[in-house]
């Protein structure tokens, strides 16, 4: 039996502002770095909201993303040949986080432990993916869920 007074990730971190306010804080950390600044420097001017709208959605917010900014394929698609590296990987990982202390994202064990496993997630998905250069998959994959909870199983491509 589920709790309905339980709110979403999204919800208990503040809303759409904070995600949006998140990624143009982080994507200015991100230019400004000699590892992984390279890689964004030809980001579109939409790329931080694109992204705030993903994450967003991904934690229970509205459908932005998926409705009128892209899908979960074209995220997958966006990432492959880019040949992103472990050391890229922590590094966004380690600027996106103190980003988040830095806005005072919650700091509860439990919003931070979804918050960070989710990034942990996707950035390894993200390095995998970019090292391919094409991969099979439905173009309607629903996009992820994450809550409170584990994502639960093994990971499987």
């Amino acid at each position: 039996m589920t709790n309905k007074n339980i709110p979403t990730l999204y919800e208990w971190a503040g809303g759409m502002p904070v995600f949006e306010k998140l990624m143009i804080k982080f994507y200015d950390k991100v230019l400004q770095d000699e590892l992984i600044g390279p890689v964004f420097k030809h980001m579109s001017p939409e790329h931080q909201r694109h992204v705030a709208h993903f994450i967003a959605e991904v934690f229970g917010g509205p459908k932005l993303y998926s409705s009128g900014e892209g899908s979960h394929a074209a995220m997958i698609m966006k990432h492959l040949g880019k040949h992103l590296t472990e050391a890229h990987r922590k590094r966004w990982v380690e600027l996106l986080i103190a980003t988040a202390d830095e806005l005072d994202l919650p700091a509860d064990p439990e919003f931070r432990s979804a918050f960070v496993a989710y990034i942990e997630w996707g950035t390894r998905i993200a390095v995998i993916n970019s090292n391919e250069t094409g991969v099979t998959m439905n173009p309607d994959e629903p996009m992820p869920k994450w809550g409170w909870g584990e994502p639960g199983g093994p990971y499987q491509p």
